[in-house]
């Protein structure tokens, strides 16, 4: 899926390196890349290809060391930890791989919780279409202890959503769930883009999660390689099969060929 809208998120000379001297990683090597509004990214790369890294680095959860970014028109690089603080409660929602859930709080109380904190009324038309899309209408008054992980997760997302974010960052959000659980998971995350409105970046490592996007972006060594449109879990595997070799054979990886033209998988 292509858009003519402006990105809800962009990056631009992306630079982030760990340690010094001959210690030194560079987690980010310079990445230029836009985050399409509407939609669902998915980032993908080996272990230590700096895609949790880019993604924390977008929402203002690490400080880059050159570049700029970019998310709903608002230049996160170059504010400081108060204005990071308001645009992370205000603006981003954040799923991942632990649920973070109050276990003495509700389900509901988990999910408004956002909104209490920042002192902000609760749109109860907006909750009432959240609750309903993840499905959890019967279990609001039930405590994380009461819910399997997989509705757990889901209570996550909502919360997520409650506050209208202008963005959703998942990082690896079905990585401590089981098959059953992760289709749901997933499934509602694709659901809240198609039937909401919202624009979700996640991270993964699975490439049937990946086949929920709309876009699969793959990075190698801090440097975004390549891309893979309306993706299938054999699509994807594809592009990460073709990425070890280019890995292995040049220190900056060429480019990957992965075909962009495979079929959605149907929902």
């Amino acid at each position: 899926m292509t858009t003519k809208q402006a990105p809800i998120a962009s990056a631009r000379g992306l630079v982030k390196t760990y340690g010094r001297g001959d210690t030194a990683v560079h987690a980010l090597a310079g990445v230029d890349v836009d985050f399409g509004r509407g939609e669902l990214t998915a980032i993908m790369g080996p272990s230590g290809s700096g895609k949790s890294t880019l993604m924390h680095c977008m929402a203002g959860l690490d400080r880059t060391d050159a570049g700029t970014v970019v998310v709903d028109g608002l230049e996160v690089s170059g504010m400081n930890e108060r204005r990071l603080t308001k645009l992370r409660r205000d603006r981003l929602g954040f799923v991942f791989q632990a649920f973070n859930l109050v276990p003495t709080l509700t389900a509901l109380e988990n999910i408004t919780l956002p909104l209490d904190i920042a002192r902000r009324p609760v749109d109860r038309a907006h909750l009432d279409t959240v609750v309903q899309a993840v499905g959890l209408a019967d279990r609001l008054d039930h405590k994380p202890a009461e819910l399997s992980g997989g509705q757990q997760q889901r209570v996550a997302c909502a919360r997520a959503l409650v506050t209208r974010p202008a963005v959703v960052f998942a990082d690896e959000p079905t990585g401590n769930l089981d098959s059953q659980s992760s289709a749901e998971v997933l499934g509602f995350l694709r659901r809240s883009v198609d039937e909401l409105g919202q624009s979700v970046v996640m991270v993964t490592h699975d490439p049937t999660a990946a086949s929920y996007a709309h876009r699969v972006l793959f990075l190698a060594d801090g440097r975004l390689v390549g891309e893979v449109l309306d993706p299938t879990p054999d699509s994807v595997l594809a592009a990460l099969t073709a990425l070890r070799p280019a890995r292995d054979a040049a220190p900056v990886p060429a480019p990957l060929t992965a075909a962009a033209v495979a079929q959605p998988v149907a929902r």
